[in-house]
């Protein structure tokens, strides 16, 4: 049976907890609290006369700020040795994480006639663990871990020196004190009256390669949630529908993405998942601020601020970077910092870089914040320079990857699994390899750039970005078009042989705009069609592949932000109803997954009436790039674009599928003002009624 977990994440902190709240080393391992890429707390476990309680129910609250557990006592004795019946007392567990704590508050309430005293023990283990060894990762040798002692002030201590010199500790303090207290446990001797309550306060400190952590008590904590959720839900704009499981769907991404978003210097930036992707990554969140840039501008500025500055400057091989070059992740941990992982600040990715142009012509559009994207322009022309200097590994003006980090990543596109890139006889291809959807995002990123530049008063490289984009199209729909495929191929290899494999990346060239209209219609007959639509979504790869394999990460799985990518390059190319039919499929999905929170990925399997999409057993979730989906999706149904700087909101020719009926948008930011419209449907056509909006604005329909 699997095992159900839930999750809290704050910033660089989560945790991972069983159904009645505990933590403990069973199933798959993953139970545990992290901070900063460490496991700080492996084991921690709450009994009740030495009995672990019942589970009544446990619930991540909506907002993802919460984790509510009820539990109740088995029958036993109590420490005069009077029975206690099943059920006579309930023990509310609430829990929640700030950055580098974890509080919890545990009520106990006696319903029962009698008098009990009972002991109630806290366990607590901390084994110190860096991800990557959670997830499997074998090491030489490790660091000191401290034996676990009692401080002064009631608290416990847990501490750990790892090889790369730094100290990791936690500190548990309780309130009130516990009566006993030992190394890795506190026992509180509660004393419960009839209808009388006792309650007990504690928090974990974690602290972290030298970083404080406050102490606060649970009330000043918990005083933090409430401000914290209302100024994060200024973020992004509201949406409500005529279809309430939909508006569920939307409320809980939108949730789920606030819950990732991390503050940085340079604003908010979406961490990418939990439990393993919980940092920057480079593409995802640049794909995450293109899927929600229409509804949530500001998270667009975050990341291109923050991607801007930590872009590549010199030549490092054991980073995988160059002179350009943008972010593709960013780990903390001692096996990062010691380099047995290179994923400290890591470069590794084929498609971050053009992306980051990409995002940054989009986020001017959609805001007409030229004096951010002026203050940025240096990092887009370097990367746009990267993209022509070292981005063609071969001069064949193509961009291609090979990795050069011993240790790094073998395949640097989205699909990074090592077998993710095969030839039509299942063998692997050989570097450097020149993927489909890349030559896509460079051709737009050009094009991106000369818009850009065109607003700065370069007009000289607009013109060569623009005539550069044109030639890259030419060539590309010559040399990756298959006719028997009907579709473009995955790549080519290192010997410039096609990979005449049907994937999904093929529709990422539809989202960039580098496909012909021709090929364009071509690539989606082939895309909708039973080799790659499952009924849940486009699949990976088609069922004909030879290494189709509906339960692998790559190979023959549905990821809904390929989807919903794949869905607006549908829409781009005037065919919304295809982008429809991919939103009812992962809706449908949703209504069966917990929480309707999309993971990360599901299995590939066929469509089957009345049953649930199977799961894929470690995906991630939340995962920002898959709550994120819904948004691009509506987008796609609407083809609704934002214009700034010409104070332009259009509706293309709009479609709503029929389960939606009205839909309102609230709170769409445009500069400090606001847009509020009701979408609606009459007859067989739609209709808008603008509530709101600044005096100088047009709201245009076209049908």
């Amino acid at each position: 049976m699997n095992e159900q977990l839930h999750t809290l994440n704050f910033g660089d902190t989560f945790a991972i907890f069983d159904q009645r709240g505990d933590i403990r080393p069973e199933g798959k391992g993953l139970q545990g609290i992290y901070h900063r890429g460490t496991r700080f707390i492996h084991r921690m476990q709450l009994e009740i006369g030495g009995i672990r309680p019942v589970l009544l129910s446990s619930q991540v609250r909506y907002e993802n700020e919460l984790l509510s557990v009820d539990l109740t006592n088995p029958a036993m004795q109590d420490m005069d040795g009077k029975p206690v019946d099943a059920g006579v007392i309930h023990i509310a567990r609430t829990k929640f994480l700030q950055e580098g704590a974890f509080h919890e508050l545990i009520v106990l309430h006696n319903y029962g006639h009698e008098t009990y005293t009972l002991p109630l023990a806290l366990s607590c283990e901390g084994d110190f663990r860096d991800i990557f060894e959670v997830r499997g990762a074998q090491r030489v040798r490790r660091g000191e871990l401290y034996p676990a002692r009692v401080m002064d002030r009631g608290s416990i201590r847990l501490a750990y020196k790892g090889l790369d010199n730094k100290k990791r500790e936690t500190v548990l303090r309780f309130d009130p004190y516990p009566e006993e207290l030992q190394p890795q446990q506190a026992v509180f001797m509660v004393t419960l009256p009839p209808k009388r309550s006792f309650q007990v306060m504690y928090a974990a400190e974690l602290q972290a390669e030298d970083q404080w952590v406050p102490e606060e008590s649970y009330a000043e904590a918990y005083s933090k949630i409430a401000p914290a959720l209302l100024k994060g839900k200024e973020i992004i704009a509201h949406i409500h529908t005529s279809n309430e499981q939909f508006n569920h769907w939307l409320n809980r991404s939108g949730n789920d993405l606030l819950s990732l978003l991390a503050r940085t210097p340079e604003g908010v930036y979406p961490y990418a998942g939990v439990p393993w992707y919980n940092t920057i990554f480079g593409r995802d969140g640049i794909i995450t601020a293109l899927e929600t840039l229409w509804v949530a501008p500001d998270i667009a500025k975050g990341v291109l601020g923050f991607l801007a500055g930590k872009q590549a400057v010199a030549h490092n091989p054991l980073q995988d970077a160059e002179p350009g070059k943008i972010l593709h992740e960013m780990r903390h941990g001692e096996m990062a910092a010691l380099g047995e992982v290179p994923f400290k600040q890591y470069y590794g990715g084929i498609d971050t870089t053009p992306l980051f142009v990409v995002l940054a012509g989009q986020y001017l559009r959609r805001s007409n914040d030229l004096l951010f994207i002026a203050g940025i322009w240096e990092n887009i022309r370097t990367a746009l320079e990267w993209i022509d200097r070292y981005g063609d590994v071969d001069g064949d003006g193509f961009v291609e990857y090979e990795r050069k980090a011993a240790n790094g990543l073998m395949n640097q596109g989205w699909k990074d699994s090592h077998d993710a890139v095969s030839r039509e006889d299942g063998s692997l291809a050989l570097y450097p390899v020149a993927l489909c959807e890349v030559q896509g995002y460079v051709y737009e990123a050009r094009l991106q750039a000369a818009y850009i530049a065109t607003r700065l008063g370069h007009h000289d490289l607009a013109g060569q970005w623009t005539q550069a984009a044109e030639q890259l199209k030419q060539r590309f729909n010559e040399a990756f078009w298959d006719e028997s495929l009907g579709s473009y191929v995955l790549a080519l290899d290192g010997l410039k042989r096609p990979c005449r494999v049907l994937a999904s990346n093929a529709g990422h060239c539809l989202f960039s705009g580098i496909a012909t209209p021709e090929k364009a219609a071509a690539t989606a007959r082939a895309l909708m069609s039973g080799e790659m639509f499952s009924g849940w979504g486009i699949r990976t790869l088609a069922t004909t592949a030879a290494r189709y394999n509906p339960m692998s990460y790559h190979n023959g799985s549905v990821w809904p932000h390929d989807n919903a990518l794949i869905a607006a390059g549908f829409a781009r190319y005037g065919m919304a109803d295809h982008a429809m039919r991919i939103m009812q499929g992962l809706f449908e999905a949703s209504l069966f997954i917990p929480q309707q929170r999309l993971p990360e990925l599901f299995c590939g399997f066929d469509f089957r009436k009345g049953e649930a999409p199977t799961s894929y057993p470690v995906a991630c979730s939340p995962q920002a790039w898959s709550v994120a989906a819904v948004f691009l999706l509506l987008q796609s149904c609407l083809r609704i674009s934002i214009d700034m700087s010409e104070k332009k909101l259009c509706f293309h020719k709009p479609q709503l599928p029929p389960y939606l009926q009205e839909l309102k948008i609230s709170g769409l930011a445009v500069g400090r003002e606001q847009i509020t419209l009701e979408i609606f449907r009459y007859g067989d056509d739609l209709g808008v009624h603008v509530m709101e909006k600044p005096p100088a604005w047009e709201i245009i329909m076209t049908r």
